[in-house]
Parts: C-alpha cells; structure tokens; sequence
C-alpha cells in the first residue's frame, strides 16, 4: 500500500495530494482504489503461512489467485459506494445493504466462492469512516478508532452469524471474531499491525514483503482468528499462534534467512490444512489504514 515503496510512488497518490480539491465521487474511488489495492498487496505478500498468493493456494483447493484478483476488482466499485455513504453519517442498516451487495458480486465473480466476505467487512468500514466529513489529515490510528466511535454499538448488537464458518466458530469457541475488533476500533490493527508494518519497513525499507510478513506474523501471533479455529480447533490455533511467535522472537523479518523460516511455517500450515484468513483481513486493513494515514 502507501507504505510500501511502490505504492507511495503511485501517481494517483502524487495527484490526489496535490489537489485539495479532492471531494465527492472523486474521493470515494481513490479511497476504493486504495482498498482494492491493499487487497492486492495481501494476495502477493510471500510467504504467508496457509494462504493463498502469487506462488500457491496455501491450504486451499477452493481457489487461486485468480479467484482472489477476480473477487478484488468485482468489489472495488462497493467500497466506494461505502465512502459516499460515510458522508451521510449513515446508519448500519445502510453500510450493511451495500456490504451484502458487494458479497453479491463477489459470489459471481468467484462462481460461488467466499474469497472476501471478511475484507468486505472490514475494509468496507473503514472505507465508510473515510467519507465522513473532517477525516482528512487523520492518523490510521485514528481512523481506525472512528470505526468504533462511529458504528461499534451497532456492530456489537448485531447477532453473530450462524451461517459463515467463521461466526459459527466465534460462537463455538467464545471468541469476538471480527465483529469484535470492529467493533472497538480495530484495536489489534492499532497495537500490533501498525507497529510491525512500520517495524519491517525499518528493516528492509526497499522489501515491501518484508513489512507485510513482519505485520502478517505479529497478528498471527495474537489474533483468535476463526479460521483457525474452524479449521483447526482451538489445538489449531495454538499451534499457529506458537508459530508465528517463534519466527518473531527469531527476530522477525530483522534476521538473516527469515524468507526461508516464513516458508517452513507455511509449509506446515498447508500440511495442517491450516488458513488464517482473518489475519489475511486484518493485514489488508493494516495496508488500507496505513496509506490513509499517509496522506496530507
């Protein structure tokens, strides 16, 4: 995203700072365009254990990355429905509308494939708190705080799925999910994401994966990710949580042939049949908020 080197550089970016202008339908695809390309940036970040990207489909047999970019570009206009939408101080019941819309387009681009319902979600808030007036200039931190201000007690009176795998696991295993972390602002993204991006970008500032792994892996290390559990139980999850510490307190992606122990732990993953796909969300709304929080 704006954080990665290339990203910073995207033309569009340039463009859009130096025009104050900016307002209305304009702003609303710009910042579509930003979260469709955080999407991006998610699916190519390498290695991500059980995940699928450029080189696999991790421990999917579902889809590919052609699923994934074919799912990114049927949601992107939605996203920026949702930023217009944020301008009118809108209610849930208006975000939501437009969310099942774009899980819609996404189920026929992906012939009947769930290839981001939790991205949809997620960046799809943040994308609404974008468009409220007088959130320009703001920190991603505090973007992603505005999510919770804005919308957290509806989200948190909002019944949990008993439909997704990954609202039947939060019910199962008592754990918030992703409505949760929305709910309060996204508090993991601030305390762990965040910082890690940043962290990696400090080690190898010309290696844009080396900041999206080092934040993949710090969120992987604490998230009660519904994936895991649905896939893996709670031993599951354990055991993914174990891993991604131990590659961190190697000293990340700061240490010699960490690529190389990134790629053991996916390779594990997939034999375990593992996937994280709410850190791959948060990552993506790691990326989203980061280059929000870079503009002027």
């Amino acid at each position: 995203m704006c954080g990665d080197p290339t990203l910073r550089d995207d033309p569009r970016l340039t463009a859009s700072v130096a025009d104050r202008g900016l307002a209305g339908l304009r702003w609303a695809v710009f910042v579509a365009d930003l979260a469709h390309a955080a999407l991006i940036a998610e699916l190519e970040t390498w290695p991500k254990p059980g995940l699928v990207s450029l080189v696999d489909s991790g421990s999917h047999d579902d889809m590919d990355a052609d699923t994934l970019r074919r799912s990114a570009a049927a949601i992107r206009p939605f996203f920026a429905d949702l930023v217009a939408a944020g301008a009118r101080n809108p209610e849930m019941a208006e975000l939501r509308a437009i969310g099942l819309r774009a899980e819609t387009a996404m189920m026929r681009a992906t012939g009947g494939i769930n290839a981001h319902r939790g991205a949809i979600f997620s960046l799809g808030l943040i994308c609404a708190a974008a468009g409220i007036r007088g959130a320009g200039g703001a920190s991603a931190e505090a973007r992603a705080e505005a999510v919770g201000h804005l919308w957290g007690a509806a989200i948190a009176r909002a019944p949990v799925s008993t439909v997704t795998h990954g609202g039947r696991a939060a019910r199962r295993f008592g754990v918030g999910g992703a409505s949760a972390e929305a709910a309060a602002g996204f508090p993991t993204v601030r305390a762990v994401g965040l910082p890690a991006l940043r962290f990696g970008r400090s080690c190898a500032a010309h290696d844009p994966d080396a900041a999206r792994v080092q934040s993949f892996f710090a969120l992987l290390a604490v998230v009660d990710d519904t994936n895991l559990l649905h896939r893996g139980g709670a031993d599951g999850l354990l055991a993914a949580r174990a891993a991604a510490a131990t590659f961190l307190d190697a000293g990340g992606v700061a240490a010699p042939a960490w690529r190389d122990r990134a790629a053991a732990v996916h390779r594990a993953f997939v034999a375990a049949r593992l996937s994280p796909g709410g850190c791959a969300d948060l990552l993506a709304a790691t990326l989203l908020l980061d280059a929000l929080g870079s503009l002027p």
